[in-house]
């Protein structure tokens, strides 16, 4: 990870002056105190340049102290419901420093029979919605609470809205970062000002990493979709799509710890209880359906998704008691629908937009909402931060759930030819190969044959479909799209 260092147990005394603990910390470049640092001055801390004392990051992720893992703002036996007075307090702090994004009609209205409108929340400045609650929840805090500093536990768009407010508003900020986190939102949380600690194998560690740091330095710690500061402030863009959009019958959300469909829904449904408010949830992570079919958050399954962002395995309390009312329906969407939204607008709508910010797009898609057919739909694209190597693997996936990427293997005769003839049929039809391979050891048939495995791209599903029936009119032996391996 170049300069960026994993948190392990420090070595050496503790620092016993202030002179001692302003020294740059040797074996992390520049990086001071997080107590100590300058505001503004962007470092990859270690558990050493952190703290006045040595931190034991084993030591805090095995800390059994309830009191150091309780979240004074998260209270399970004590859950704040919302107001929409704090949507609209949060509404006029934040609107000097957080982007008002535009909201459009969308050229997919023809193709999939509805008035579709796009909430562009990616085009903040560090590229999702979570700069509105960052900036409400640091507009705030209390004097006291200001000059010690914020600390968060995320794997991207959370801490990056925390640190670029911060800078901003002069506030300390330290974020922990999962391992797994993207080394691309490591950095710019880097540039953005923030302390960074890359600790915790996935967020639950480092999230109990962050408690521990909060108690004991005194910092607040801020719930990337829990804090009800961070709800209202995500409630705004509900105000914005009112105002930008008349006659809406109904708003699609995505959905993860419930902080962003809790806001929103209540700024809508506060205005105008006749919208449909409905939540988009990835099918590999379905904790919000879980927590309403339980009538509380429970603990659900997550696998690997193309979503991540929305991977939460337990919904916020705040914003489920918040959230449980007013949203009329949820739904799932596949992995192969999240792809295939992600190329639908890359290619329609010219942007780029990562997985959970598309899943609304993969509900209509995906046809899961069947009773908006005809009606003005508003759909959240609520981030674009996404990894180019992964941009191009959805990419790729989408052409394949388009029917516009297709594999197939044909057996053909061992002779001089015949591979380049199978080539000749397929560029006579105007499709394009990516990929071809010829074996022959593995062939179980006649000795004198060798099987060619090609991946080619199409137009569309229809020039797939003839590609297809022409190759099987001229091959005896022919596998279409080959399973993944």
């Amino acid at each position: 990870m170049g300069d960026v260092e994993d948190c392990a147990k420090s070595s050496g005394d503790s620092p016993t002056s202030s002179d001692t603990e302003m020294r740059e910390v040797k074996e992390s470049g520049t990086n001071l105190p997080h107590c100590l640092a300058p505001p503004g001055k962007g470092v990859i801390a270690t558990a050493s340049s952190l703290s006045l004392a040595n931190l034991d990051i084993a030591e805090m992720l095995n800390d059994s102290d309830p009191r150091n893992q309780f979240d004074e703002m998260c209270d399970p036996e004590n859950p704040k419901v919302g107001t929409f007075q704090q949507v609209s307090a949060a509404a006029y702090k934040i609107k000097s420093g957080v982007l008002r994004t535009p909201c459009t009609r969308s050229g997919l209205s023809r193709m999939y029979g509805m008035d579709i409108w796009f909430k562009k929340e990616f085009d903040q400045f560090t590229g999702s919605f979570k700069e509105r609650g960052a900036r409400n929840v640091l507009l705030n805090l209390p004097a006291s609470k200001k000059s010690v500093g914020v600390v968060a536990a995320s794997a991207g768009n959370h801490a990056l809205a925390l640190a670029y407010h911060g800078q901003l508003l002069d506030i300390n900020v330290t974020v922990v970062m999962p391992k797994i986190a993207p080394i691309m939102k490591v950095q710019n949380c880097k540039v953005f000002g923030a302390n960074v600690i890359v600790a915790g194998e996935d967020l639950g560690e480092s999230k109990k990493i962050a408690l521990v740091l909060a108690k004991k330095f005194g910092m607040s710690y801020v719930n990337g979709y829990d804090h009800p500061e961070i709800i209202a402030g995500q409630g705004t863009a509900g105000l914005e799509i009112l105002e930008q959009v008349e006659n809406i019958d109904a708003v699609v959300i995505p959905v993860g710890g419930g902080g962003l469909i809790a806001g929103v829904a209540l700024a809508i449904k506060s205005l105008n209880p006749a919208i449909q408010i409905i939540g988009v949830e990835p099918e590999r992570c379905c904790s919000f359906a879980e927590a309403l079919k339980h009538g509380k958050p429970v603990a659900s399954h997550v696998e690997h998704t193309l979503a991540d962002g929305l991977a939460v395995p337990t919904v916020g309390v705040n914003a489920f008691v918040t959230a449980k009312d007013l949203v009329d329906k949820m739904v799932s969407v596949s992995e192969q629908a999240i792809a295939l939204a992600i190329l639908r607008l890359v290619e329609q709508e010219k942007a780029v937009i990562e997985g959970a910010g598309a899943v609304g797009v993969a509900a209509i898609l995906e046809e899961k909402l069947p009773e908006l057919k005809g009606k003005r739909v508003v759909v959240m694209l609520c981030g674009g931060n996404i990894d180019t190597s992964i941009l191009g693997r959805c990419l790729e996936r989408g052409l394949a759930a388009d029917g516009r990427l297709v594999a197939f293997k044909v057996l053909v005769p061992d002779s001089c030819g015949a591979i380049a003839d199978v080539s000749k049929l397929i560029g006579d039809m105007g499709v394009s190969i990516k990929d071809m391979l010829h074996e022959r050891a593995w062939i179980k048939s006649d000795v004198f044959q060798v099987a060619v495995k090609v991946v080619c791209e199409t137009r569309d599903k229809a020039q797939s479909l003839a590609l297809e029936q022409k190759l099987r009119d001229t091959y005896q032996m022919l596998s279409w799209n080959l399973p993944a391996v």
